[in-house]
């Protein structure tokens, strides 16, 4: 998985290599470089995007969830089996 500024490197590279081969591309490669790092960049920053670090967090969140609503769901098993056995 790439993070913001790989991705955006990532990018950047491919579209500058399309320009190696040309003579003067030096400065326009340069130019659609930085222009295409900005628009990457803003683009990316309006997605509605969270980092690894935060995605792990509510990953790890949701499981203890998921193991205390199973805990409960026990316990509420056992306290119904009590109640109803006959005396």
């Amino acid at each position: 998985m790439y993070t913001t500024n790989e991705l955006v490197d990532s990018l950047v590279e491919k579209v500058s290599g399309l320009f190696d081969s040309a003579g003067d591309a030096a400065t326009i490669k340069a130019e659609i470089a930085n222009n295409l790092r900005a628009v990457v960049q803003s683009t990316v920053s309006k997605l509605d995007m969270v980092s690894r670090d935060e995605f792990d967090a509510q990953v790890a969140v949701l499981h203890r969830s998921r193991e205390k609503i199973d805990l409960l769901e026990q316990q509420l098993a056992e306290i119904s089996e009590a109640i109803n056995q006959p005396r």
